[in-house]
């Protein structure tokens, strides 16, 4: 029923998913999402998971994970509740949690909506700790198109640098030149 409601919507709103790489790359993964601009980016690609039957998760605060009136709404498309006034160690609790189930996790390495001067390193400390590769997604309001499904694989982060996995990563969006809906508020000097 999702994967049919996703794709209506999509091709109602003119958006187009544009794989980089196999579909199944997408089961497994820290998929990091660039550039986060705009919640829509959020929604697409929800969107974009339910259209092509994936299972996608995120983190995000307990509150909203325990709503009386709509906890279960959040916790059926995939939130995981983590109390953010507790000191909590998240790249072992993502880690545990790849062991329970196969899915994408999504991460927004910028960290918020505005411009920052170089990304946050938990999304490649949760791939390393989770022995799952990164993959890459991001939407470009210009193209309207939802890019995903560049994967980075674990081997490759075990014996490579973090700044050399950086390097590829910046490489990438600006390869496909991915234009957010927010462009002042991207930084694609990711490091």
């Amino acid at each position: 029923m999702k994967k049919l409601f996703a794709k209506l919507i999509l091709k109602i709103i003119g958006w187009k998913i544009v794989l980089q790489g196999d579909v199944d790359n997408l089961d497994r993964c820290i998929l990091v999402v660039a550039p986060h601009t705009h919640n829509s980016e959020y929604l697409l690609g929800n969107l974009a998971y339910w259209a092509l039957d994936k299972k996608l998760k995120i983190i995000i605060k307990d509150a909203h994970t325990k709503n009386p009136f709509y906890g279960w709404i959040v916790k059926g498309i995939g939130g995981i509740g983590i109390d953010r006034s507790q000191k909590n160690d998240l790249v072992n609790f993502v880690a545990n949690e790849f062991k329970k189930d196969d899915f994408s996790l999504v991460i927004t390495p910028e960290g918020t909506r505005s411009w920052v001067p170089k990304w946050r390193k938990g999304f490649y400390n949760m791939a390393l700790a989770a022995k799952v590769p990164i993959v890459l997604a991001g939407g470009d309001y210009k193209r309207k198109t939802i890019n995903l499904g560049y994967k980075i694989p674990y081997e490759k982060l075990e014996n490579s640098s973090f700044e050399d996995v950086m390097q590829e990563i910046q490489e990438f969006y600006i390869k496909y030149d991915i234009t957010p809906k927010i462009p002042e508020n991207w930084n694609p000097q990711i490091y």
